[in-house]
This record gives structure tokens, C-alpha cells and sequence, in this order.
């Protein structure tokens, strides 16, 4: 969900960290007219250079990510735009199939912008207006807006009826994997990299993550141990494996790809079509996948069944293994373990879990992706406020000690009951509406 590539300059720094004593921020009701009109044509512009799209004559539609500089991370703006061209291609029937692509090698996208999220937040939290702290209502007009736009794009993009390609080269991570790994179309590079680090700043992995892992070998365990350890994946066939992409193809054939695609005559069945022309450019990965050869001690440490601390308790056992591999793996994932708040933790633990039970009950409405979001959308309002929140971003992005003063401070510490109103309900007309 969010991009940890996306810096907090110290000017933001100040003043997301500052006194409580500052004076309160003006009421917007006080700001003038012209001075909003002004940002928000600012905000329509810049997202008009970061997300661009565009229809070719043969009928592919494609969306270029140009924000290089913050590897794509997206904003709100960025989130509508991209929505609004998906809605109008969706009805356009001379809109044969989608092409998502960035401009730059380096990342396909980091995920959300973290700084702006983390501003907001604090700008909020210091005003009267949220004093009350979110106990079932979310006040955050801006935060809502953002996870509302989030959300409810990762639904399209799942429910979307035409071809739907990604090519995720580069970095994908949080809301990265948001855009590409619930499209039809998930195509792999050998520099695609991909993780779910948001425990590391008090946050929780969400875009649906667990609905994926839900659906990879393994009954969720898989999910639940990169979404807890927030371990990259850098192997093609680990990205395969656990169905994060759906074809590997070389970085080097990747502009072929796109120059047959935008020249094929498409027929009736366009998705017919597509899948023809990615048979043509997919390969075999040259290495096995590790994930599949570790999975049955990764079921072991984080199967559903397995609460946070049983999954540190397990994982020392492992730790001990005169398997060399096994060893080495499982204090890679205790090392990941330790970045992350022990309430994030658990929270993680919990609700993939919960998703991972429900996969293949279609009376549960965590087997479907749209469930998985509403549950998601009150879980991030929630968790979003968290003290761990903005002190994750202090100790990764801002100071960057990778000191994080977590609180709790330990598993131990944790209260489950608060864990537990986290999934509470929200007010009745507060939910997500996808």
C-alpha cells in the first residue's frame, strides 16, 4: 500500500513532527475561493503529466505512469485519473484492450505517496477536529478520499471485462501490486521487484494482498509470511509460483510486445487474441521456484492457525534446522519480522487468516476480492491514526535510524481486543461502496 521509495523532505519533516502547541491550521471554510480553484487545477494538471493515456488506431488503450523522480507513486489525483480512463474505456467499444506501462525501467510503481497520507494524518490529528481519535467514525476527509479512490480502482481493475495487461517492470510495491496483481494480465520481468513492507511503518499490507495469497499454494501461508516480513520477491518463478504474475517475459522483448500488440487486428474474442500474442513472448524462468521448495516450512510458521508469537516461536525452531537453507530462511524471516510494529503484526496475522478461511466459501464475503476491500477500507481508516503511523515514517523516512519507538512495544504487549475493533463495522453510511 504505501511506497516507502517516497521521501518526506525535511521541510515536511518539521512540520509533520512539530509542537502541539503550533497554532491550528485555518478552516478551509476561511480559505478563499480563488486559492482552492488554484490547487486544485495544480493537482489536475500535475496528475494530467503523471498519468497519461492514450488509444492507437487498432483499438489498445494504453496508460503510461510518468512520475519517475517518486517511482510512480501515486496520489489521489493520479488514482482518479486513472480511474476516469478506465471508466471511459470500458463503455468505448472501439476500445479493444488496456495497456498499463511506465516510463521508467526503474519502477512500474512504489505504491501510494506516503508523504502526502502521512501529512494529512498529522496535519488532522492536530486539529480539534479529530480529537476524538477514530473510535468508529473516520473525520479525515483527505485519508478517506485517498483509500476510497485506492480501493475502488483495485475493483475495477478485477471486475474489468476487456483485456487488462500490466507490464510490471521494475519496482512494484504496496499499491504497485494494487494496480497490476488484480488485472487479467500480470506480465514479469527479470528486474521486477516486488514486496508488502508497510508493517515496517506501522501500517499493514492491504490492495487485496490477502486475497492473493489466499488463492497461492499453501492455504495463505505464503501471503501471510510476506505480507508479515515484508520479503522481496526479485525471481521470476517465485513471482509465478505464488501467482503475483501470469507470464515471464525478458525486459528485452518487452517494446516487441507492445509494438505487436498495438499492431494486431483484433477479433471478436479480444482476450483470445491477447493471450495468443503473450504465448508467443512468455518464457520458462531459467531458476526453480525457492518459495515452493520452503513451503512446507513456511506453512508451519505461518499457516492460519498460527498466531504472531507462535510464528516467532516456530521460526527460532527452524532457525536450528541442520538444513543450511531451512536455517537461513527462517532468520531472514525473523529479521524481517523484527522491522515491523508488534500491533501490526497481529493485525496482519488476523486478517489474513481470516481471508485465508474464507477462500472457496462462496457464502463468505471474504472470498471475494470487493469484501476483502470493504474489510480492508476499515482496517486502513483505523490503522491509518495509529501513533505507530507516524512513527514508522520518523524512523524509515524522515530521520531514518530504523529506530522505530513501536508502541506496544513487543507481541507480548499486544491487546488483541484492540486488535479486534480494528474489523469493526463502521458507521452505517461509512463504508466502502463498491
Amino acid at each position: 500500500m504505501r511506497a516507502l521509495f517516497s521521501r518526506i523532505p525535511i521541510s515536511t519533516a518539521t512540520s509533520l513532527f512539530s509542537s502541539p502547541a503550533k497554532p491550528l491550521a485555518p478552516s478551509p471554510s476561511l480559505v478563499p475561493l480563488r486559492l482552492v480553484r488554484r490547487f486544485a487545477a495544480m493537482a489536475a494538471a500535475a496528475a494530467e503529466e503523471f498519468v497519461k493515456g492514450r488509444v492507437f488506431p487498432n483499438g489498445v488503450a494504453v496508460i503510461t505512469l510518468d512520475r519517475p523522480k517518486a517511482l510512480n507513486a501515486m496520489n489521489l489525483e493520479m488514482d482518479l485519473r486513472y480511474k476516469a480512463f478506465l471508466d471511459d474505456w470500458e463503455t468505448n467499444p472501439n476500445v479493444k484492450c488496456v495497456l498499463v506501462e511506465s516510463s521508467s525501467s526503474r519502477a512500474f510503481s512504489a505504491g501510494m505517496d506516503i508523504k502526502g497520507v502521512a501529512a494529512e494524518i498529522q496535519k488532522d490529528k492536530s486539529t480539534s477536529l479529530v480529537q476524538k481519535r477514530l473510535a468508529n467514525d473516520c473525520t479525515m476527509p483527505e485519508i478517506i478520499e485517498v483509500f476510497t479512490a485506492e480501493y475502488s480502482l483495485i475493483c475495477k481493475i478485477h471486475e474489468y471485462a476487456k483485456p487488462y495487461l500490466c507490464l510490471m517492470d521494475g519496482v512494484t510495491m504496496g499499491f504497485g501490486i494494487g494496480l497490476s496483481g488484480h488485472g487479467r494480465y500480470r506480465i514479469i520481468t527479470e528486474r521486477t521487484l516486488m514486496a508488502m513492507p508497510e508493517n515496517a511503518i506501522g501500517l499493514f499490507p492491504d490492495v487485496g494482498f490477502a486475497y492473493i495469497g489466499a488463492k497461492a499454494p499453501g492455504g495463505g501461508a505464503i501471503g501471510a509470511y510476506l505480507g508479515m516480513t515484508g520479503k522481496r520477491i526479485s525471481s521470476p518463478a517465485d513471482a509465478l509460483f505464488i501467482g503475483l504474475g501470469t507470464h515471464y517475459v525478458p525486459s528485452g522483448d518487452l517494446g516487441s510486445l507492445k509494438e505487436s500488440l498495438l499492431s494486431t487486428n483484433f477479433t471478436a474474442d479480444p482476450h483470445k487474441d491477447v493471450e495468443s500474442l503473450l504465448t508467443g513472448y512468455k518464457k520458462e524462468p531459467e531458476s526453480v521456484p525457492q518459495l515452493e521448495k520452503l513451503l512446507p516450512v513456511i506453512i508451519s510458521s505461518f499457516g492460519a492457525d498460527k498466531s504472531a508469537a507462535e510464528s516467532v516461536e516456530e521460526l527460532n525452531k527452524c532457525s536450528q534446522s541442520g538444513d543450511t537453507e531451512v536455517a537461513e530462511w527462517a532468520n531472514d524471516a525473523l529479521a524481517g519480522l523484527k522491522k515491523g510494529a508488534p500491533f501490526s503484526l497481529c493485525l496482519t496475522q488476523k486478517h489474513f487468516s481470516r481471508v485465508a478461511s474464507s477462500h472457496g466459501n462462496s457464502e463468505n464475503h471474504l472470498s471475494k476480492l470487493a469484501g476483502v476491500m470493504k474489510l480492508e477500507y476499515r482496517i486502513a481508516l483505523r490503522s491509518s491514526v495509529r501513533d505507530d503511523f507516524v512513527e514508522g515514517v520518523r524512523a524509515v523516512l524522515v530521520d531514518k535510524d530504523q529506530n522505530p519507538k513501536w508502541n506496544p512495544a513487543t507481541l507480548e504487549d499486544v491487546n488483541m481486543d484492540k486488535v479486534e475493533s480494528i474489523f469493526e463495522p463502521l458507521g452505517s453510511d461509512a463504508e466502502l461502496n463498491v
